[in-house]
């Protein structure tokens, strides 16, 4: 067992105590595989996570799987099981993972502005700039990754109540105009959507960046003021509370001040999941968004959460994962974000995932012995 950080470790376990491993069918993760070797090599290494496993050591498992198409379930399994080595990951304070998921919303729009498309999704702007230690304001928490560059200065940008309210009206950046402003703020949660336009054009936007403030979940202000009960929040139960009470859907959605620019994306294959942080297309069902700065991209995980049924017809949901994507309420080493697909049934597969779970890292065995 080897500690890699202060709040928890990895455990070496073996194929054999991996549960739900032997039924599980990885096939489909080869494509995903070598889109992510393309990245590495081509245009860019993925960032390295605070756990220490870098892009160069997930290379030899993504050369390994360049020219494997698997006959069967069981030799996909057998190619993991020949080229990594699982850990558990286990938090020093005795809880257990967590699991939600994200889809990518369907959203009708237009391309200018009328009474009935009022809420604009915004590229980012010019004067949004990256932050870090080096230009960061004293008085900004290190969270800021993103300010204002204004009067010559840095300060924090504009918070989502001060952008509803028109802070970027007559600037160009609109992309297209949606009818709802409910709309626009999930698919700011979930950090992607196709738009269909009038014409029957479908166009794709996927996150730029952020206003920089931190992610406040309205779902637990809702808890908090006795609105929704714990055991029933959902983002079905969430919207639904929003229909009811439209004279307070400002101040609860401003309640989470975190703003996402978008740009738009080609849409080569509308049948592909979107291009997220990874910069490969997500596969449903098997893409777990997960902390950065923790974990690196590409890097497989097996996921099992004994609760989670309804994604596998009424069975658990034990899966092997890449990591490809993260989030600002994505936080810790074993907190994920399941893709469950595009459009309104994967949103209603998607909303309700709130379980307890189970998280091992496949690590590719030349860098498994630093773990030990």
């Amino acid at each position: 067992m080897s500690d890699h950080s202060s709040d928890f470790v990895l455990q070496a376990i073996s194929f054999d105590t991996l549960e739900g491993w032997k039924d599980d069918d990885p096939s489909g993760l080869f494509e995903v595989m070598r889109n992510c070797r393309r990245q590495i090599t081509d245009v860019k290494p993925y960032r390295t996570g605070s756990l220490g496993l870098s892009a160069e050591d997930l290379l030899p498992l993504l050369l390994a799987a360049e020219d494997v198409a698997p006959s069967s379930p069981a030799s996909a399994r057998g190619f993991f099981e020949t080229h990594c080595r699982p850990f558990l990951i286990r938090r020093k304070d005795g809880n257990s993972g967590f699991v939600t998921a994200f889809y990518e919303p369907d959203i009708e729009v237009s391309e200018r502005p009328d009474a009935t498309f009022r809420f604009p999704f915004y590229r980012r702007p010019d004067d949004l700039i990256d932050l870090d230690d080096t230009n960061r304001p004293a008085e900004l928490d290190k969270s800021y990754a993103f300010g204002r560059l204004h009067d010559g200065g840095i300060d924090a940008y504009p918070d989502r109540r001060a952008i509803d309210q028109g802070y970027l009206e007559g600037r160009g950046l609109e992309i297209a105009w949606a009818k709802s402003k409910v709309d626009v703020f999930f698919v700011h949660v979930q950090g992607a959507a196709r738009l269909r336009y009038s014409d029957g054009r479908i166009g794709r936007i996927t996150y730029a960046a952020k206003a920089g403030h931190a992610f406040s979940a309205v779902g637990k202000l809702l808890i908090d003021r006795g609105e929704i009960d714990r055991a029933d929040i959902s983002m079905q139960t969430i919207r639904s509370w929003l229909a009811l009470n439209p004279e307070r859907v400002d101040e609860v959605l401003w309640h989470n001040r975190s703003y996402i620019f978008f740009r738009e994306t080609p849409v080569a294959d509308p049948e592909a999941g979107p291009v997220a942080a990874a910069k490969v297309p997500l596969l449903a069902g098997r893409t777990l968004a997960v902390d950065r700065l923790i974990h690196t991209f590409g890097f497989p995980f097996f996921i099992r959460a004994e609760s989670l049924t309804h994604l596998d017809h009424g069975r658990p949901f034990r899966r092997l994962m890449l990591a490809l994507d993260t989030g600002s309420a994505i936080v810790g080493p074993t907190r994920g974000d399941i893709f469950t697909g595009s459009g309104d049934l994967s949103g209603d597969m998607a909303g309700t995932v709130r379980n307890d779970a189970d998280f091992a890292i496949l690590i590719p065995n030349a860098a498994a012995g630093r773990f030990d």
